[in-house]
């Protein structure tokens, strides 16, 4: 399975994609985690990396793309993958699908996680005085969502209009949610009492 998980930061992209990995028996690759390692290993990349995510701004293209196709060349990727947090825009969308063309690993789907923005905002909360992570204050946080309704919405607008897209409600306990998707991919496991 060769999957792209969409939806506003803290909409459970990564909750959602750790949780399916094991059940789709791929590899979860977060461009967000592959940023942090980065930024954590001390390299320029992520020095640059940093100071972008600790403005609410999107990392370049080139950049993302380079770390995707060295991630997506590994062994563990070469049965499918769940992207997370990646393509965020149209030129992205196109990039990424030029390199999957390349590299023969087509996207099966896309699952939008829909999550309202107040819902979002105090997710992130919880987990900026959790964490610590700059990228998750409340006030950088309605700035990313601002940025990803500007250029990330129309990412699945593009997915629709060619019937690769699944939107999923991301509200809910998280093994609903998990359960929802499973179901949009068509391999939902359904109770016995249902």
């Amino acid at each position: 399975m060769r999957l792209v998980l969409l939806g506003a930061p803290g909409s459970g992209k990564g909750t959602q994609a750790a949780r399916l990995k094991s059940e789709l028996d791929v590899p979860h690759i977060s461009t967000g985690d592959l940023l942090r390692a980065a930024v954590a290993a001390g390299t320029p990349l992520g020095q640059k990396a940093k100071a972008v995510m600790d403005a609410g701004q999107l990392v370049s293209d080139d950049i993302m793309l380079g770390m995707l196709e060295e991630r997506l060349s590994q062994d563990d990727a070469r049965n499918g993958f769940i992207l997370d947090g990646y393509p965020r825009n149209l030129a992205q969308v196109e990039a990424l699908n030029g390199l999957l063309e390349r590299i023969e690993q087509p996207l099966d789907a896309v699952v939008k996680l829909e999550v309202p923005a107040e819902e979002i905002v105090g997710r992130c909360e919880i987990r900026f005085k959790a964490q610590g992570r700059a990228d998750d204050n409340p006030d950088v946080v309605r700035k990313r969502l601002g940025v990803y309704a500007e250029q990330t919405a129309p990412v699945a607008d593009w997915y629709a209009e060619r019937g690769t897209l699944k939107v999923v409600d991301g509200v809910g306990p998280l093994d609903e949610v998990s359960q929802r998707i499973l179901a949009a991919l068509g391999s939902a496991r359904v109770p016995a009492d249902s």
